[in-house]
């Protein structure tokens, strides 16, 4: 019997050792690959939490801050250390993220970027929507510096700007925002011809380059998706009203 058998095992054995059997083996061997990469980005993924809350000095953060928190009003004063609390989702109160609010003092700012870049799931990037006009430069030189970091590039948080004061007449839109921004970075993007160094002072290994080689710069060149809202930490009934956050909350749902 066992003679019987003998040839039916060598087929099987040359079945086994076949191309159609390779090409499975290395079909499940490519997807074991796949799953555990995806598995590592998502645990670096979930592994960070913080949402930064960035911006220059006056532009409405540490309100913007303590209206998401409280949803009260309060008076507030030029930041020189950072500020972080839970933030827990309305919608979804077991998922929260962590609030940093961070200072907007031009000597201040790289710093505490630094200290909380690594850990940022998302970036809040607010805007002062009335000082917008005569601001510009400073801001897009600030924005500028956060997008060619090292990590925030590597990391590819999601990135928001927050156009914020728009309760005031003389807000700008965010739609000139943004192209005053994107004109305004190209222009930084042209004109620095020095390699670029990453916040803790390493060189990146060339020359700037923000977006496609070639291409006037716009926001979807980058690696991160970025999105633009109106809002008004302080609210059009001032003091005593509430807040109009209604966009940024639903942003922070989204990549939470």
């Amino acid at each position: 019997m066992a003679g019987g058998l003998e040839p039916h095992l060598e087929a099987l054995r040359r079945e086994l050792q076949g191309p159609a059997v390779l090409s499975v083996l290395v079909a499940l061997i490519a997807v074991a690959i796949t799953f555990l990469i995806w598995r590592f980005v998502q645990g670096r993924r979930s592994s960070r939490k913080a949402v930064l809350l960035l911006g220059l000095c006056d532009a409405g953060k540490t309100l913007l801050f303590a209206r998401l928190l409280s949803g009260r009003y309060r008076d507030t004063q030029t930041s020189i250390t950072d500020s972080s609390a839970v933030y827990r989702l309305s919608q979804d109160k077991s998922t929260n993220v962590t609030l940093i609010d961070l200072p907007g003092h031009e000597s201040l700012r790289l710093q505490f970027l630094e200290r909380f870049k690594a850990a940022a799931r998302a970036i809040v990037f607010v805007v002062d929507s009335v000082a917008f006009q005569r601001e510009v430069k400073d801001v897009a030189e600030f924005l500028y510096q956060v997008l060619v970091d090292s990590t925030v590039l590597r990391n590819a948080p999601a990135l928001l700007i927050a156009c914020n004061k728009q309760d005031v007449t003389m807000a700008k839109s965010a739609k000139l925002i943004q192209q005053q921004l994107e004109k305004e970075l190209n222009t930084l993007r042209v004109t620095r011809s020095a390699a670029p160094t990453s916040l803790d002072g390493s060189a990146t290994g060339g020359p700037a380059q923000l977006g496609k080689k070639g291409k006037d710069f716009d926001f979807s060149q980058l690696p991160m998706k970025v999105e633009f809202v109106e809002c008004s930490a302080r609210g059009s009934k001032g003091e005593e009203g509430e807040a109009d956050l209604e966009g940024l909350e639903k942003w922070l749902v989204k990549v939470a």
